[in-house]
């Protein structure tokens, strides 16, 4: 009969057990040491081994050759509680035996020895189930239990347990794997079933597992039953019907170019083909959650990503959003999501989410508000400049004789005689060409590559510096002090200066700030025409 993988493949000592060495390393010193506790609780989520640990601590004190603290796994007493044939160890579901009569049966059977090993193990799983009753009732045998007794408690919801059986308890956390840790394993497992597996597809398991090792094995397992020849990452996508890493950046890229028709044909598509609703929006939140990740801590936070989103495309698609898009978007999936339970259309839920999250104006809310605000300044800090609309001038009527022309008023009845606008003197002069929009992270790869690992750090794009074009002026502000000493120095100056004219097409020169000292040379329209009717007020007073 065929086996699970996660059953086939459970840990038989402390040294299999992945990614627990806290825990097995001091349970086999207590072992080696005979410096036993009388009751053990362990904690910690599903799948990271509470119930592999206590089957082989049950084994471990009752093994007649154990090794190094780890059961041998032959001896009869090791194989007789291995195939739940042994009344001594017994394994208790507290949530169907939640009752004080059930606890009260266990403490009256409890105090017999043993008959077939040395000592008597009850293993409590999900014991935080039990009733109050029942936890009083066990509060006395737990506290003062036989020489032959040992108890192993295993809960998943530490809060629950009262404070009066954690204190007789020694208490173990198991802390969640790491997906290296669940792909480790998986690799191995899948060597041992002669699965062939991509890496891709190994670290799309791990991820999904979500720190259980019993999910990744079980995902392994239906992906390698579904699927024939190798396991690639698609094949893995298509038997679990995910969206997969390309679908998903694909909608996000539709979303940051804030193209609704193009995200509702991707979506419709996908919902064609089958794929879960609820699942596409969780595979759609965690890559927005990798990239708001990225955006705030693009160094530290690479620990801390739970998918691949490292890849050139995605970091590329970090640069398309600001942060308060990215929590914007995320809010809103969740919200979502959230609410798949009470609606009567998931479908038409998912639709209006992708026109919110492409349109937002759409929405009044101070988020949606924030997010276009968001936007606007990641523009201004990359260097975008924003061409002003202006009024094309009138053509000149070559085609009407002097006598048809419009007369123009003299001097004398004119107001605005004598009176220049601010900023037509320029006019006239030859205006510098701006360069080209989003400038800056192109520019600042370029400096990159010539610089050194000290300096390198401080031209990241979403680094310490933001530059502006002012006419033929490139303008680089730094944050502080610190940063400004490090980056102000003739060689670097000189390959800005030279960088700059091969981006910008054209030599510009480049001035070296902090960001509270740097001041605006070209004065805006709007102060210009506030500061020009300040000072000539009578001339618009209506007599």
């Amino acid at each position: 009969m065929y086996q699970a993988l996660y059953r086939k493949y459970r840990p038989q000592t402390f040294t299999d057990v992945v990614g627990q060495r806290g825990v097995t390393e001091t349970l086999r010193a207590q072992l080696v040491s005979g410096k036993l506790s009388h009751a053990y609780l362990f904690t910690g989520t599903r799948g990271t081994g509470k119930t592999s640990c206590a089957k082989i601590l049950a084994k471990a004190v009752n093994c007649e050759n154990p090794h190094d603290g780890n059961p041998c796994n032959c001896c009869a007493a090791c194989r007789s509680i291995d195939n739940g044939s042994c009344m001594d160890v017994q394994e208790i579901d507290a949530a169907s035996n939640n009752g004080v009569d059930s606890v009260r049966a266990l403490r009256d059977d409890a105090v017999y020895t043993p008959s077939e090993v040395k000592m008597r193990v009850y293993i409590i799983d999900e014991v935080h189930m039990l009733s109050i009753s029942a936890f009083n009732a066990l509060l006395k045998i737990i506290e003062e239990p036989p020489e032959h007794l040992l108890f192993i408690l295993a809960t998943t919801e530490l809060h629950k347990i009262p404070a009066t059986i954690l204190s007789r308890c020694q208490r173990f956390s198991f802390r969640r794997l790491t997906q290296e840790d669940i792909a480790g394993r998986l690799n191995y497992i899948a060597y041992q079933e002669g699965i062939d597996i991509e890496p891709d597809a190994l670290q799309l398991l791990a991820r999904l597992a979500d720190g259980a090792m019993r999910d990744g094995a079980s995902l392994l397992d239906q992906c390698a039953s579904a699927c024939t020849g190798t396991l690639t990452a698609d094949a893995v996508a298509r038997a679990l019907g995910l969206a997969g890493q390309q679908k998903t950046a694909e909608l996000l890229t539709a979303v940051a170019d804030q193209d609704a028709a193009r995200a509702l044909h991707l979506f419709s598509n996908l919902y064609s083909e089958g794929k879960d609703v609820a699942a596409l929006l969780d595979e759609l939140c965690a890559l927005a959650r990798d990239l708001l990740i990225l955006k705030t801590a693009p160094r530290s936070g690479l620990s801390m990503l739970s998918g691949p989103a490292t890849g050139q495309e995605v970091a590329a698609l970090c640069e398309r959003f600001s942060g308060a898009e990215l929590l914007r978007i995320v809010t809103m999936i969740q919200q979502t999501a959230a609410g798949f339970s009470k609606s009567a259309n998931t479908r038409i839920d998912c639709e209006l989410l992708f026109l919110q999250l492409c349109d937002p104006g759409l929405s009044s809310d101070a988020q949606a508000m924030n997010a276009r605000l968001g936007r606007v300044e990641q523009a201004i800090a990359n260097g975008v400049q924003i061409a002003q609309a202006r009024a094309p001038a009138a053509e000149k009527p070559e085609d009407l004789d002097d006598d048809e022309r419009a007369p123009f008023p003299d001097d004398a009845d004119d107001p605005f005689a004598g009176l220049v606008p601010p900023g037509e003197a320029e006019a006239s002069a030859p205006k510098p060409k701006a360069g080209p929009v989003g400038f800056w992270p192109e520019l600042a790869e370029r400096i990159r590559a010539e610089l050194g690992p000290r300096e390198r750090g401080f031209f990241s794009p979403t680094g310490p510096l933001t530059a502006s074009l002012q006419g033929d002026t490139l303008v680089i502000a730094a944050e502080t002090d610190f940063v400004l000493g490090i980056i102000k120095k003739p060689e670097i100056e000189a390959l800005i200066r030279d960088k700059a004219a091969g981006v910008l097409k054209r030599p510009v020169a480049v001035r070296l700030t902090l960001k509270s000292q740097l001041t605006h040379t070209d004065s805006d329209p709007m102060d210009e025409l506030l500061a020009f009717g300040g000072k000539h007020t009578d001339i618009f007073t209506i007599k």
